[in-house]
């Protein structure tokens, strides 16, 4: 339904209006109306298109009816088609007759002034504006949906500037205004019209923060000419009007990706206010509104094409790094090293950062989320990752401590999946926490409340505490499958590393060693570590904590036991919590088919480690290629391994956040 405005009418005087194209005007006949009168008709000039509400429908006055009934049921609706060339072009006549009267008693005269007056986006997202769309003060989801998108300018365009794009008033470059979203501000009409009238533009108080506007001003656009006009505090600007000029070009950033506080829409209205007196303020006769959704954070699943490989390089993990840049050739994408300068010790750089990517219809780019943990990493993703088309988020908390489950390899996300018939395209988030309990860790609330606020990867919590260092990435991950639902969960899982010891006892190989090769004293053969109770025992325990996730995971993810795969793990008690007792082979790179996973240095029976044999066994039939990575010393020893210290950028999703409903 057409946007309305109610004007009144005199009898005393002609008077005049602004009529804005695709509104409708309602004429007050009765509050004019004389005393004494019963009855109306009325007149309108060419440009006028007059429509009589009567007895509950909207007719097109006919010529055949000369007088309507004044009541409070018949209503006068004006509509015009084009801009007026001139000012008061058009005029509509309400005569009053006295009941039978063939003279009218009083005439009410209105002068009307068509002008065009539009405030657009990409609402159809199809990468363009169009003007004059529809229904653009709501936002909806889904395929049929509509609404306008904003990217969060999160980047680093210009290698000279310290902090991320949006956190200036400068339009950078013509880059920097690539990420942005163009609204335009279309008028037309007489110019005396915008002369004698106020066009502002303006954002409510809750959003100022969130948004930024740039006017390109000028009739070249230069970068000089892009002025900030609202956001960070500007809640208004006036918009001047220039004879000829017909279109207003806006450059819109967001300042902020949606959170707890902030469900991420935003939106701008265009206000023509019209002049009163000098002592009074001026009258607003037109608003139109135009909303934005800013566009979430999307983190990226083990199925997606990988494209860089970042890892550090140490002292002594030159082997490591060769063999991370071998497996990166193979799977055809780069690797990034991180240098022992900027990494200053800490090696662990999937702890340190998470990389998803932030879309619009006409721009995306990969955004690194920086964690809280603040170790020796900590400069690394907003210095050396952070750059032109590549954005930067993270949070802190304030009155929160941080713990080892604040660090990223405790965030994971599950590859797309329909739960009891809730379509999830872009997979849901995975995050370790604590036991259902009184006491225990979980990620600091800033993080979150950042998480679920994203809505497009609803969160899924697991118990991870029971781990020493408490990360969801020790346990579990998942890697692609040609069938199926196209991937497969593998969760560590003590009784599969049992069962296969005890079957290579029972053929006679009690006596292979594990850690063979490794330093003396650590070799255990196959029947002592059966035998150890204390060693089964916990695992016990440990394979209880798995399977309290495995259950969530299948009802999270509507899985079977057939999507699930068991990866033979032991895990040593240590502080009250577990560790690995190999390399934990679940913590493993996966970069397409191919896989680079923990050395476990298990039994070598034939030759082979019976534990990457196995591995081999339940992968290999998938199209997998298992490629085993010595990580004994660099990082199993220190409570990680392959997956801990490295990090993977991936291609995006081909669907379109916009295309769900969360």
């Amino acid at each position: 339904m057409p946007e309305g405005r109610w004007v009144r009418l005199s009898t005393e005087k002609p008077t005049s209006t602004v009529y804005v194209l695709g509104t409708e005007t309602s004429l007050d006949v009765c509050g004019s109306a004389p005393t004494g009168a019963a009855a109306f008709d009325v007149w309108g000039t060419s440009g006028l298109n007059l429509f009589i509400v009567h007895n509950g429908e909207v007719l097109k006055i006919p010529c055949c009816v000369t007088r309507w009934p004044l009541n409070s049921r018949v209503e006068v609706i004006v509509t015009m088609d084009a801009p007026s060339v001139e000012v008061d072009e058009d005029k509509v006549r309400i005569s009053y007759y006295k009941d039978k009267g063939k003279t009218p008693i009083a005439k009410a005269v209105l002068h009307l002034t068509c002008v065009e007056i539009s405030l657009d986006a990409d609402t159809s997202r199809s990468g363009s504006v169009h003007r004059n769309a529809k229904d653009k003060k709501n936002w909806t989801w889904g395929p049929e949906g509509a609404g306008a998108i904003l990217l969060v300018n999160c980047d680093r365009d210009d290698p000279e500037t310290k902090d991320v794009d949006n956190k200036d008033q400068k339009m950078q470059s013509f880059m920097d205004r690539g990420d942005m979203s163009l609204m335009i501000l279309t008028t037309r009409g007489p110019d005396d019209i915008f002369e004698d009238h106020q066009l502002v533009l303006h954002v409510s108080a809750s959003d100022t923060d969130k948004v930024g506007v740039f006017h390109a001003q000028g009739r070249k656009k230069k970068l000089s000419q892009h002025k900030h006009v609202l956001g960070s505090g500007k809640l208004s600007y006036l918009v001047e009007h220039s004879s000829g000029q017909e279109e207003n070009f806006f450059y819109v950033e967001a300042l902020a990706f949606p959170d707890i506080t902030f469900p991420g829409l935003v939106s701008f209205h265009a206000t023509l206010l019209e002049a009163t007196t000098q002592e009074l303020p001026e009258a607003p006769i037109f608003n139109d509104t135009v909303v934005f959704h800013v566009a979430p954070w999307i983190m990226t699943p083990n199925t997606l094409q990988p494209v860089a490989v970042y890892v550090c390089s140490m002292k002594d993990n030159t082997a490591f790094v060769a063999d991370i840049n071998k497996l990166a050739k193979k799977a055809g994408c780069k690797v990034i090293v991180c240098p022992e300068v900027e990494n200053r010790g800490d090696q662990w750089i999937q702890d340190e950062m998470e990389i998803g990517y932030t879309q619009a219809p006409h721009k995306s780019f990969p955004v690194v989320f920086d964690s809280p943990r603040n170790r020796g990493l900590d400069g690394f993703p907003f210095k050396t990752v952070l750059g032109p088309d590549f954005g930067y988020v993270t949070r802190e908390p304030v009155n929160e401590s941080v713990s080892s489950l604040d660090s990223f390899g405790n965030l994971e996300v599950s590859p797309p999946v329909t739960v009891k018939g809730k379509e999830y395209p872009l997979g849901r988030v995975i995050l370790g926490t604590y036991f259902p309990s009184l006491h225990g860790q979980k990620m600091v609330k800033v993080v979150r409340d950042f998480l679920y606020a994203q809505k497009v990867q609803s969160p899924i919590e697991l118990y991870s505490d029971w781990l020493l260092v408490g990360h969801v990435d020790e346990f579990m991950t998942f890697v692609p499958a040609p069938d199926r639902k196209g991937f497969r969960l593998l969760l560590a899982s003590p009784c599969a590393c049992y069962k296969l010891l005890k079957e290579k006892e029972q053929e006679g190989y009690g006596d292979a060693m594990m850690f063979d090769g490794l330093e003396e004293g650590k070799q255990s053969s196959v029947t002592t570590i059966l035998a150890d109770k204390s060693l089964r025992s916990s695992n016990e325990y440990f394979q209880k904590c798995i399977d309290w996730n495995r259950d969530i995971l299948k009802g999270e993810l509507e899985l079977t036991e057939e999507d699930i795969i068991d990866i033979p793990q032991l895990f040593s008690y240590v502080r009250g919590k577990a560790i690995a007792f190999f390399p934990d082979m679940v913590n493993m790179l996966v970069l397409g088919k191919y896989l680079g996973i923990p050395k476990p240095y298990g039994p070598i029976i034939d030759e082979q480690c019976c534990l990457e044999e196995e591995v081999r066994r339940l992968l290999g039939p998938l199209g997998l290629a298992c490629i085993f990575i010595d990580d004994y010393k660099t990082y199993h020893l220190f409570y990680g391994e392959v997956h801990c210290g490295t990090n993977v950028r991936r291609k995006p999703f081909s669907f379109k956040w916009w295309n769900m409903t969360p």
